[in-house]
């Protein structure tokens, strides 16, 4: 079995609304920045073990589909980490 780590980048869909990031906005402006948006998201690391890269990713699919998100209100973009100097 190989270790594979994987990254996975979730945002709100567009439409929904992003209370934190309105409220974040908000506070900006007051204090003088120049902000157009914000919006928040969550960024989860995590490390699996599976035969090969193709396996590992599907498991990894799942995981962010089936556990780390809310398909409903979130989008979620999936990323391999390789090693630092691997392509």
């Amino acid at each position: 079995m190989n270790k594979f780590d994987f990254e996975v980048k979730i945002s709100l869909k567009k439409g929904i609304l992003d209370t934190q990031g309105m409220a974040t906005e908000k506070v900006l402006k007051r204090m003088g920045y120049n902000i157009n948006s914000i919006n928040f998201g969550k960024d989860i690391k995590f490390s699996l073990e599976s035969k090969d890269e193709n396996s590992a990713r599907k498991i990894a699919e799942q995981i962010a589909h089936g556990v780390l998100t809310n398909p409903v209100l979130e989008t979620y973009e999936l990323n391999i980490i390789k090693p630092e100097g691997e392509n």
